[in-house]
């Protein structure tokens, strides 16, 4: 616990993920990592007017809220969504630069993320290389970069890390087939980021919120088969909210890494890193589409778009009929077992 008047810097981050769900189309996952000093933690307080939960002031402000809200399929929402995306990666440019391909939004990840290229062999991801943004004026983008690259430098805050994992259907049919459970994959997905943040950036102590995964409020155990070089204690396990500290047992270096894990209800709510991975996972999954309607459409012009969901999936996947026979796709490549 800090002391009255400590304001040293502290690192937190976030996990989320979308298209858990759908039959087509892949999972992705989204995370970030902040640094600020303890008084600014609260980064829609401490990056305010130029950050908003606000839907409705979209066009002026990057709106950081959790995707579902964030994104509408209107250009309006289009807009908001991408805003907040490349926005907050050009971040990570040393010159502030937004992405402008859909493949360094999609595929620029650490390797032990990526996927195998196997799994990349759906010709959908060829499609994917084309120019962004999509939906905003590049320029006025780069503007607003530059407030918030501003806003950030005078609070101190800075955004360390961010990115998306990216799992074709194909990858998450092989782990269906391993563990022969959905949420079980999630986990297994969920897992390796874990392993990323812990790695890069516990060492220097990581608070860590992570969206509630389904009903399940009981970690432990999955935490000790994931970290077992790290002493695991319950701070408190209820269905709104589970924490859990964990130390190095031996260090590997000058100081013990240390991450205190929460699973919580709504987590988007109360953590802008985990906001803000919903965002980046939700962004990722809708550019893959994207790329998916693309490919088809250019096989039989008249089809109907789809984001994947199970009735829409279904609908596409009758639809789609003489485009899938063309391609000749294997059926495990596009649509998922579970």
């Amino acid at each position: 616990m800090a002391a009255a008047g400590d304001d040293h810097a502290v690192l937190f981050a976030g996990v989320d993920e979308a298209g858990l769900g759908p039959i087509l189309g892949p999972l992705t996952l989204g995370y970030s990592v902040f640094q600020a000093p303890l008084s600014a933690v609260n980064l829609w307080e401490s990056l305010a007017p130029i950050v908003t939960r606000d839907v409705k002031r979209g066009e002026e402000a990057f709106v950081v809220a959790d995707s579902k809200q964030v994104f509408t399929r209107n250009p309006r929402g289009a807009r908001r969504l991408e805003a907040t995306v490349l926005g907050f990666l050009a971040l990570l440019d040393p010159a502030r630069q937004p992405r402008r391909r859909a493949t360094d939004v999609l595929w620029r990840t650490p390797a032990a993320l990526a996927p195998d290229r196997e799994y990349l062999a759906a010709p959908w991801y060829g499609a994917a290389d084309f120019q962004l943004p999509r939906a905003l004026d590049a320029g006025l983008l780069e503007l607003r970069i530059e407030k918030l690259t501003r806003s950030m430098r005078e609070r101190r805050v800075e955004l360390v890390d961010a990115g998306v994992a990216v799992h074709p259907a194909a990858q998450l049919n092989r782990s269906f087939a391993r563990t022969n459970n959905k949420s079980r994959t999630h986990w297994d997905a969920s897992q390796a980021i874990f392993r990323h943040l812990w790695e890069e950036h516990a060492h220097r102590g990581l608070r860590l919120v992570v969206d509630r995964h389904g009903g399940r409020f009981r970690y432990a155990p999955s935490l000790r088969r994931a970290f077992p070089e790290a002493a695991i204690e319950i701070l408190r396990e209820h269905p709104a909210r589970a924490e859990y500290d964990l130390v190095e047992r031996e260090p590997t270096g000058d100081e013990p890494r240390r991450m205190r894990v929460t699973f919580a209800e709504r987590a988007e709510n109360r953590s802008f890193p985990t906001a803000l991975a919903s965002c980046l996972a939700k962004y990722a999954r809708e550019t893959s589409m994207h790329a998916f309607n693309a490919y088809f459409a250019g096989l039989q012009p008249d089809l109907k778009p789809t984001a994947g969901y199970t009735t829409d999936g279904r609908r596409w996947l009758a639809d789609a009929t003489p485009a899938v026979e063309t391609c000749g796709v294997a059926r495990e490549l596009l649509v998922r077992s579970r």
